[in-house]
């Protein structure tokens, strides 16, 4: 028996790809997130803060990941950090 056997075992999926993988679940509406309810993460937090700072905008600290996420992704439509290569 392997001493590693416990972990699971390597798949071909990948980060970083320019697109999310079929079926990744990262193309869902943050409203059917199960976790969409809980506070938002502490990188969402710190991104999100930049964001809102570079468009000039005050948000709520208290959001929610998929607020937060929405947030996000209204900021990086407006932001020049992202999509303009």
């Amino acid at each position: 028996m392997s001493e590693h056997s416990d972990q699971d075992p390597r798949t071909d999926e990948t980060l970083g790809a320019p697109a999310p993988e079929p079926g990744s679940g990262l193309d869902r509406d943050p409203d059917e997130w199960a976790t969409g309810e809980e506070p938002m993460t502490a990188a969402q937090r710190s991104y999100l803060d930049t964001l809102a700072r570079e468009a000039g905008e005050e948000l709520p600290a208290d959001l929610t990941k998929a607020e937060a996420s929405k947030h996000i992704d209204r900021l990086q439509d407006r932001s020049d950090r992202v999509g303009d290569e």
